[in-house]
């Protein structure tokens, strides 16, 4: 019993002994036991000395002979009551920690919850207003499928959308996740319909970085649409679901749950239709249900039966475009793989609702075309008697195959053709691969717009990567990620050293013979070199090998996996960047040496100079005007002599470029307004 009440409470309670043979009076304690609310516990209380003293005279006048037993019964019925009391007490105190315990997990599960909201609520605030405006648009395109609005009502939620894109992100940002039915009841409610001025293009491509990538295609789709959309123009891209595609970089994906079906080898085809938004992009999915191995496969090209392929997502997407009561401004096509769309267009679609949208194709690479047998135009809607002709999609050289990129450029509007360095007239009579008759009836529709790279992620005066930003006007900073990245690599520390960078993707881009002649000469003049292939995994190439065996040196450096922070600091670290080719879709490095305070330099034999066909057309860009009047034809060591005999006039022209904006948002941007404005006046 000790060890119950020791082990129940913090104090024990001191009782009386009792001793027949003690002659003494024993004087009872006076027993409390206190509730959770400090009164004392009703259930008993000692009787006090007077009383015991009473209570036992008048016991022994009555028998004295049971007095000692008397008192024994009374005192173990004073400690069975405080046991009972102890042990109501203790009851009491387990329930009390039970109920502490279940506070203490509800307060654990409320603050999980809190940190949760908190958690959507960051999210939500780190959506931008892009994102939240093509959450909305192409919610409208899941109301028009399901049939819930007409056409004509969809046309006019995109512009109102499309003109007051500011406030309808406010307004809407906080109902976007209610059913379709309160949301278009919202919509209805904003009525503010003024008239838009910006274009609505939709891509019908293949590639957009950064959810599937193989060639230049990429970065241009997507840092076009950035540049036209900061704007004010309404950009949105359809691409095949690929089995490859990088899911994680798409926001909101969601599947339209609405029957679609497009025309294919004779029939309606099922499709399944997905949307989301890519950086601030609002992207559809197309998903073939019976030919559903279409785009489950390893690569996105090469395959015999690609123009099948092809033309099924080209055909699709016309019909999304026509079932979703979408009127477009351009529909803007890309290489031969979307280029059937012009002739589609034209012959099917264009009485389909469709009579103010006009067709631009933009041609990257001529090497691939697409030649195939007449027939096979019948898959997807087309007349083939109608269409093999010379002056349409009968190829210039081999008359029996139908030439698809041929179709494209006869039946588009406009044709633009990316090149940084060549003019309209070099490309016609030197670059375009069978089609310069083509091209040469067609002349006035083509157009030369040159690559751009991202300034917002490519920019020292705000670069998160560098150890010191810096401006043309400031270039201190310059010195400082000069000597971080020579002490990344182990090289000698010291900002007046000349360091030279070479950025490239592949070794098979590199002429490794002229870049080891340059490399061997330039490092006797003490000059540090830093190569490095951007990727990465590491990667194992037996010239490559033999190349860095050869020009070991202690000044040079190679890197075989770099990554994006290390890419930057070369760019801001190097004075020179050796260029493969002036030319540059995928990696846009002579573009962004130039941002750095770099100077591009083509690698290039010791003696020879590198030359450009160069017409002095005035149709060819301004980037490569240009680099024609400063760094196009200077080999490495006419660099180097100019650095050291005349830094000032280096410094300045080093100054200069930098302030040039050649990205997406500068020229190339201006091209392509100037394209949509002529369609939009056809």
């Amino acid at each position: 019993m000790e060890t119950l009440i020791n082990g129940a409470i913090p104090w024990a309670f001191g009782f009386p002994k009792f001793n027949p043979s003690n002659k003494h009076r024993v004087k009872p304690r006076t027993v409390r036991c206190l509730r959770k609310n400090d009164e004392v516990n009703g259930l008993f209380e000692a009787p006090s000395q007077m009383d015991l003293e009473g209570h036992a005279h008048m016991k022994m006048s009555q028998s004295p002979e049971s007095d000692p037993d008397t008192k024994h019964n009374e005192i173990w019925q004073l400690f069975r009551e405080a046991q009972r009391n102890i042990l109501y007490l203790n009851k009491q105190r387990l329930m009390a920690v039970e109920e502490l315990k279940k506070a203490k997990t509800e307060k654990e599960m409320l603050l999980d919850r809190i940190q949760k909201l908190e958690e959507e609520n960051q999210a939500d605030a780190g959506k931008d207003k892009l994102s939240i405006l093509w959450d909305l648009l192409l919610r409208i395109d899941s109301m028009v499928l399901k049939g819930m609005i007409d056409t004509g009502e969809a046309s006019d939620f995109r512009r109102l959308v499309m003109n007051s894109n500011a406030i309808v992100a406010d307004v809407f940002f906080d109902i976007m996740q209610r059913k379709d039915v309160e949301l278009l009841a919202e919509l209805r409610h904003f009525s503010d319909k003024n008239k838009r001025n910006g274009f609505h293009i939709v891509h019908i491509c293949t590639e957009m970085v950064p959810v599937v990538s193989v060639g230049s295609l990429a970065s241009y789709v997507t840092g076009l649409s950035h540049a036209l959309q900061r704007q004010g123009n309404l950009v949105e891209v359809i691409l095949p679901k690929y089995a490859s595609l990088d899911l994680d970089e798409v926001q909101g994906l969601r599947e339209i749950e609405a029957e679609f079906y497009s025309y294919f080898n004779g029939q309606l085809q099922g499709n399944r239709i997905w949307t989301g938004v890519v950086y601030g992009i609002g992207v559809t999915f197309i998903q073939p249900v019976h030919y559903s191995t279409f785009f489950t496969r390893e690569r996105l090209y090469g395959y015999p039966d690609d123009f099948e392929r092809f033309s099924y997502f080209s055909r699709a997407s016309l019909d999304y475009i026509v079932k979703s009561g979408k009127q477009p401004d351009v529909l803007h096509i890309h290489n031969w793989e979307t280029a059937i769309v012009g002739p589609l267009f034209w012959d099917v679609f264009v009485k389909q609702g469709l009579g103010g949208t006009r067709i631009m194709l933009t041609c990257h690479d001529f090497g691939s075309q697409c030649l195939e047998q007449p027939d096979k135009l019948a898959l997807c809607g087309l007349d083939s008697s109608r269409l093999h002709r010379s002056d349409r999609l009968q190829d210039n050289t081999k008359g029996h195959l139908a030439n698809i990129l041929k179709g494209g450029v006869v039946y588009s509007n406009k044709v633009v053709i990316m090149s940084s360095m060549h003019s309209k007239a070099s490309i016609i009579h030197s670059l375009s691969h069978g089609l310069e008759s083509t091209f040469t009836i067609h002349k006035d529709k083509l157009l030369i717009a040159p690559y751009g790279f991202d300034k917002f992620t490519w920019d020292p005066s705000r670069d998160k990567f560098l150890p010191e930003n810096y401006t043309a006007d400031n270039m201190k900073g310059k010195a400082v990620c000069k000597v971080a990245l020579q002490q990344h690599l182990g090289l000698t520390e010291h900002a007046s050293v000349i360091l030279v960078g070479c950025i490239f993707s592949e070794v098979s881009d590199v002429d490794l013979e002229n870049l080891k002649e340059v490399v061997l000469i330039a490092s006797r003049r003490n000059v540090q070199f830093v190569f490095t292939r951007l990727s990465k995994v590491p990667s194992k190439n037996t010239s490559l090998d033999s190349f860095l065996e050869e020009i070991k040196d202690e000044n040079v450096r190679f890197i075989d996996k770099c990554d994006e922070a290390l890419s930057h600091l070369i760019f801001a670290g190097s004075d020179i960047i050796l260029c493969p080719s002036f030319h540059d879709p995928m990696l846009q490095v002579p573009l962004k040496a130039m941002r750095y305070g770099a100077a591009p330099i083509a690698i290039t034999s010791i003696g020879k100079r590198f030359r450009h066909v160069v017409d002095h057309d005035f149709q060819s860009t301004k980037l490569s005007q240009f680099l024609n009047t400063t760094f196009a034809y200077m080999s490495l060591n006419e660099a180097l002599d100019e650095i050291k005999s005349n830094s000032m006039q280096w410094n300045q022209k080093i100054m200069d470029a930098m302030t040039k904006d050649f990205s997406w948002d500068a020229e190339c941007y201006d091209m392509h307004i100037s394209a949509y404005t002529a369609l939009k006046n056809l």
